[in-house]
This record gives structure tokens, sequence and C-alpha cells, in this order.
């Protein structure tokens, strides 16, 4: 196999990863506080042949070093999470909520371990049958955690929900009694650090230092009644997209010429 085929099999399989995770982010344009990611390329090893192994006295104004540089292809370098804030969407429900600042999360218990999420659809979960005790946890039926790190349990007949933009929880009973939690909210950093584990959870690494900050309550942005959009812009995606397969499609073509050349070159001899 001659060098241009290796350099465009390559290039077709990273390019396929982008693929890739384009289609998730289009899969998920509707999913409630999902980030996009966007795929950075780099440039895998090059050949040096140095076909000009004495330097001549005019060429002292050179820019570029003697030789030719043969590179192998691009590769997959990164995917960044894009934390720029989604737009809003008012439903009225009591357990929506919404961030209206960038970086901010919420604490979910996932897998037994502390995890992190923007989707601010909440539901209450019966802990027993017959019982009147109930967790709040997330649509997959995480639990949400207060700033203690605890679940959050309510206890009795439930009558009005209030959730305050500094991430306050008060729940009223039948009997007028209430109960008040702090949410579990923190700031992250340096998103490009945390892992998806996925239903729209992140998980953070084991020394959470520089990446995750603990918010002071009165600088959590919250909206009760609301859900925060996906911020993926569906008219961009799908230009990347053919884009992509442009570039794919070029890529296979050049193996399908150097296959061609190959066949007269054998023809010949």
């Amino acid at each position: 196999m001659n060098r241009s085929m290796i350099t465009a099999t390559n290039t077709m399989t990273q390019l396929q990863k982008k693929l890739d995770l384009i289609s998730n982010n289009i899969s998920n344009i509707d999913t409630a506080g999902y980030k996009k990611r966007e795929a950075n390329f780099g440039e895998l090893l090059a050949q040096q042949f140095n076909n000009q192994p004495v330097a001549k006295a005019e060429e002292g104004m050179r820019l570029t070093p003697n030789g030719i540089r043969l590179g192998t292809g691009a590769k997959l370098a990164d995917t960044s999470i894009i934390m720029s804030q989604g737009s809003l969407k008012q439903t009225e429900r009591p357990l929506d909520l919404a961030f209206t600042s960038p970086g901010q999360f919420l604490q979910v218990l996932a897998n037994n371990e502390t995890h992190y999420t923007r989707n601010g659809a909440l539901y209450l979960s019966q802990l027993e049958e017959g019982s009147q005790q109930s967790m709040l946890v997330t649509g997959d039926g995480h639990p949400i955690l207060d700033e203690n790190g605890n679940t959050i349990v309510i206890n009795g007949d439930i009558q009005q929900i209030n959730i305050e933009k500094t991430g306050t929880l008060t729940i009223t009973d039948s009997n007028n009694n209430s109960e008040t939690w702090n949410l579990g909210v923190v700031n992250i950093d340096r998103p490009n650090m945390m892992t998806a584990v996925g239903s729209n959870i992140f998980a953070a690494p084991a020394d959470t230092a520089g990446i995750i900050t603990n918010m002071n309550r009165e600088d959590i942005r919250l909206q009760q009644g609301a859900l925060e959009q996906s911020n993926v812009d569906l008219t961009k995606e799908m230009t990347d997209m053919l884009t992509t397969q442009r570039s794919y499609q070029f890529n296979a073509k050049s193996i399908s010429i150097a296959d061609q050349m190959m066949g007269l070159i054998n023809g010949i001899r």
C-alpha cells in the first residue's frame, strides 16, 4: 500500500469519529441542559526527506528547513465541551429549574459517587409503596444532593414547592409545615477535565482542585419553572456534517485513484 492510501485511510478513520460526534450533538438537541462537543484535530507523525543535503548560500533567507516533510494524515486530538448558555423554555412546572449562568451544575448521586448535571427536570420518587417519604431525583432516578452531599428526602403530603434563585428548596405540606434544603450546586471551572458517563451526567477526576469550586448561595443563579435547552445550533451542526462528509469522500476518492495508478503501473510491467 502506498503512502497516499495510508494517509487517506488514517484520516477517514478520524473523520468518522467527528461524524459520530456531530450525530450525538444533533440527537441531543432537545435534551435539557445538554452541552455540545466540538472535535479538534491534530497532525500525525511526519517523515522528513532530506533531498537537499548541502545548503546553498542563496538559501540563507529560507524560512523552512531543507527537505520535504510528508505527513501520514490527521487524528482527532480531543473533544471540547462548549459551555455556552442555552435558551430557556418556560414550563411553569414547580420541579423544573434552569441555570441562568454558565458553568454551574447540580450535584447528583450516580454509581454511588457524586456526579454533576445541568438537566433541571427533577421529580419526586416515593421511597416505599405506601410511604409518605419522597426523594428528589433526576429523570433517570439519580438522587439530587444537598450542599452537604446528602440525599433530599421529603416527609409528608406536599402542597407547595418553592425554589429560590439561590438554590434554596422549600417544601410546604398540607399542615402548613415547611422543610428547607440548600441544593448542592458547584461551578465547574475546567469542563474539559470532566468525563461524560451518560444520561447528561459528568464525573470529575479524583483530584478536583482547580476544576470544581463550591458555590456561595448568593452567586447561584437558578430559575424555577423553566428548563435550559441544549446549546446545539442545528444549522452549524448540519453545515459541519456536510463539510466532514465531503472530506471523507475526498479521501475515499484518493484511495480509488491510487489504486487505479497502481493498476496502470502493474499493466506497464
